[in-house]
């Protein structure tokens, strides 16, 4: 139990690590090169709603979970408008598709700010203690 708890831990905590191994399989078993990113950022994502708001406990003791769920929300909403508005039939796989790859990239951006803001607030812990 202690095993999977470790590996679980680690998966929610470096999603960087669960994007490369889901990219390894995807390139095992013969995806194309952009299937295979499309799978692993799909995978990762999943993942990041997790791992940012973890993040941002560990480093600042304040909980976002309801604050990212709700932009998240909002990214919906207002891709669903826009999608609407030029098209005016929807499509729910494009569309979830094209949401699902803005989580990606905006909670991507968020994990690497938090982990840069966190590694340079543990440097400079380290370097007062000296």
């Amino acid at each position: 139990m202690l095993v999977v708890q470790f590996v679980l831990a680690t998966i929610i905590l470096c999603p960087i690590l669960a994007f490369i191994v889901t990219q390894i399989i995807c390139r095992k078993i013969r995806l194309g090169k952009h299937k295979a990113i499309g799978y692993s950022a799909d995978v990762t994502t999943g993942l990041l709603f997790f791992s940012v708001p973890i993040a941002i406990q560990a480093l600042w003791d304040k909980s976002v979970v309801i604050p990212v769920l709700v932009t998240a929300l909002i990214i919906a909403i207002l891709f669903t408008y826009i999608d609407w508005r030029t098209k005016k039939e929807i499509e729910v796989k494009p569309l979830f598709k094209k949401i699902w790859r803005i989580y990606f990239i905006l909670l991507s951006i968020t994990y690497f700010l938090i982990w840069a803001v966190g590694l340079t607030h543990s440097v400079i812990i380290f370097m007062m203690v000296d």
